[in-house]
């Protein structure tokens, strides 16, 4: 009986154990790590909501300084220190090389070439010559600025342009070259833009008529082999010029002298309130420390100047003008009498 009862057997005890199931194992895991997770993030976010009331993050972001602030500058000499970005080219290591603009006023045949070939003479400066005597970049006031834009952009070129550590860039403008037509907008540009003006005359007015008529002589007889040059280079080439002399007439003599007299007084009171210096062709001719003003006006290191060009007209007015009696007569008594007077020798 109790045989019966006892029916199970030995392999009734043992438990075999499920299979095992892979997705089920990685599920576990990844839930495991993600409450991990959460709870690390937790328990960081309540340690910095707890010192934030103690400490702050510090983080400095360092900028390039602006040219102006990476050298000292007086306050006086800042609106007259450029640091132009040109379109056309890369200043590179020299974009923080401070440029001054200016501008040579003069009237023609005063010295303004001669002078132009020695500022260029030096490695920093650039004048760029008689820009405005093409008539159409003086047509009005807006095709001036944006000539003049361009020039003190360094955008200008022309066989005076420096390099990239141009120091001083300017022009040769004449008055009667838009100068004194715009003059009100053109002198509230140059105090706008910081441009200091050069002014360049001859003291002695009756030399620059000589000038001025065997010039306009040369332009129609071409003696130089047909050609017409307004500046010689050689001995021989003056030579040739200087032989002729022209007539003056006397009649118109000083009417023209005090109109041009009146031209300079009155373009150097448009441009007073600019910065400026005046300076005169006889001045340099016999006092070359003139030039050494020039370059510390300009704030540019000091070099010995030079020109190829040579001088035409030399000597006594009297050996140049073919009436000169007449004019003479005409001067003797007046206030441009000195005008006969040798006011320089070369």
């Amino acid at each position: 009986m109790a045989d019966d009862l006892c029916f199970f057997t030995k392999e009734s005890f043992i438990i075999k154990p499920p299979k095992k199931n892979p997705l089920v194992l990685k599920m576990a895991v990844l839930i495991f790590v993600m409450v991990c997770g959460i709870y690390v993030c937790s328990t960081r976010i309540k340690q910095i909501g707890g010192q934030s009331s103690f400490s702050t993050l510090n983080i400095q972001v360092i900028e390039k300084k602006p040219c102006e602030a990476a050298i000292d500058i007086q306050p006086s000499e800042k609106p007259y220190l450029h640091f132009p970005k040109p379109k056309t080219f890369d200043r590179d290591e020299c974009a923080c090389n401070p440029v001054r603009y200016f501008a040579i006023l003069s009237t023609q045949r005063s010295g303004s070439g001669w002078f132009e070939t020695l500022l260029n003479s030096h490695i920093n400066i650039s004048s760029n010559g008689e820009i405005f005597s093409v008539k159409v970049r003086r047509s009005n006031i807006s095709t001036i600025v944006e000539t003049l834009d361009r020039i003190y952009n360094l955008d200008w070129f022309t066989s005076a342009s420096k390099n990239e550590c141009t120091a001083a860039v300017g022009l040769k403008w004449m008055l009667n070259q838009g100068l004194m037509q715009h003059h009100e907008e053109i002198v509230e540009y140059f105090k706008t833009k910081g441009v200091s003006a050069i002014f360049l005359f001859r003291r002695n007015l009756l030399r620059r008529m000589v000038s001025i008529l065997a010039n306009s002589y040369d332009q129609n007889a071409k003696p130089l082999n047909g050609t017409h040059k307004s500046h010689v280079h050689s001995t021989h080439e003056a030579e040739i010029l200087a032989k002729y002399k022209p007539t003056i007439n006397t009649t118109l003599l000083i009417p023209n002298l005090k109109q041009v007299e009146d031209l300079v007084t009155k373009s150097m009171q448009y441009f007073k309130s600019t910065r400026h210096i005046i300076l005169y062709y006889e001045d340099i001719i016999n006092n070359h420390t003139k030039l050494l003003e020039v370059q510390e006006f300009l704030k540019v290191p000091q070099r010995d100047l030079n020109s190829r060009q040579v001088k035409i007209h030399k000597g006594a007015l009297s050996s140049q003008v073919e009436n000169w009696e007449d004019v003479k007569k005409t001067l003797k008594k007046t206030r441009y009498e000195s005008f006969l007077q040798e006011d320089y020798k070369l």
